[in-house]
């Protein structure tokens, strides 16, 4: 399920901007300092052998970590991906090379629902820390599923009280991005015809983790003043581990700093807690939300598929 088919009742109007935005589609103004990045990826849905085998895939992303400076990532777990003991085998080699290992839940219900209530979410998040505790880099932070925090100020507002209550620290994301929407069209491709060429996919998902990052970059220095340090929304999936490598490449390339999560997320923002509803989003989105002072430059949700799929559709994706 796709943001926009939690969102679409919510009804808040937005203006999005597109690739032709020439103030954010090229070098970000305003910045004195080096930018800089870490690797957050979310759910741990291993159980899946398109292209590559599971422990392949693991591998892969693991060895693209490794290969550029032992950098660290954060890794937000779905408690129910360890119910077998090849889930376990997985993520104990994520543990063993040194990465965050976070709570995403164990179902990954949307907050945002209204079907969901504060009560049952929190349940949730224990439930998946029962099966997360046992691996000693599991550190209390959480990520909403969904990047949603409450379709109400009452959730919201319960479901923070209770993080706090638990110890846990909220794993925000600065730089929101559909790298999952792309893998959809990605692995249905493969599916289809194996031997299709790859290249074409990794040059769009190139292009929108690189848009996307300028956004979220332009608006932390309009809304805070200057350039946070990020953290990054990615998915364990096979488009991450074809083309992470490249990504971090691309960014070593464009002269910002690849950072381990666990420094990333020392920056004072990741403290916030923006008053808005629905809540959630980019933290930077939040901010700037709260704020009502960019409006113009805001639209919910900030990242969906509908938004890249029209953009694959066009270039037959």
């Amino acid at each position: 399920m796709n943001r926009r088919e939690f969102t679409t009742s919510i009804g808040i109007g937005a203006i999005a901007l597109g690739l032709s935005g020439t103030k954010l589609s090229g070098a970000v103004s305003g910045s004195k300092d080096r930018q800089q990045i870490a690797i957050t990826m979310d759910d741990f849905n291993w159980d899946k052998s398109v292209r590559l085998s599971p422990p392949e895939r693991n591998r892969a992303i693991l060895n693209a970590l490794k290969s550029h400076g032992d950098l660290k990532a954060a890794l937000f777990v779905v408690g129910r991906n360890l119910e077998t003991e090849t889930g376990k085998g997985l993520l104990n080699e994520w543990d063993k090379a040194g990465h965050m290992i976070g709570n995403h839940t164990y179902s990954h219900k949307g907050l945002n629902s209204s079907r969901v209530t504060s009560e049952v979410f929190n349940a949730d998040i224990l439930k998946a820390e029962e099966m997360l505790r046992l691996f000693p880099r599991f550190e209390k932070s959480f990520r909403f599923p969904y990047l949603s925090e409450g379709d109400t100020a009452a959730k919201r507002d319960a479901v923070r009280k209770f993080l706090k209550q638990n110890f846990y620290r909220t794993g925000h994301v600065t730089i929101d991005a559909s790298d999952w929407a792309v893998d959809d069209r990605l692995s249905a491709r493969l599916t289809k015809d194996p031997a299709a060429d790859l290249k074409p996919y990794r040059d769009f998902y190139l292009s929108h983790m690189w848009e996307r990052s300028l956004y979220y970059d332009d608006l932390s220095q309009k809304v805070l003043g200057r350039s946070v340090k990020h953290t990054i929304l990615m998915h364990y999936n096979l488009l991450n581990a074809l083309f992470l490598g490249d990504l971090l490449d691309m960014f070593r390339s464009k002269g910002w700093k690849l950072i381990d999560a666990a420094d990333a997320f020392r920056d004072p923002v990741f403290l916030s807690e923006p008053k808005i509803v629905p809540a959630g989003q980019s933290v930077v989105w939040a901010l700037a939300k709260e704020s009502g002072k960019f409006d113009q430059l805001l639209r919910y949700p900030g990242e969906d598929s509908t938004y890249e799929n029209a953009k694959m559709d066009r270039l037959g994706l």
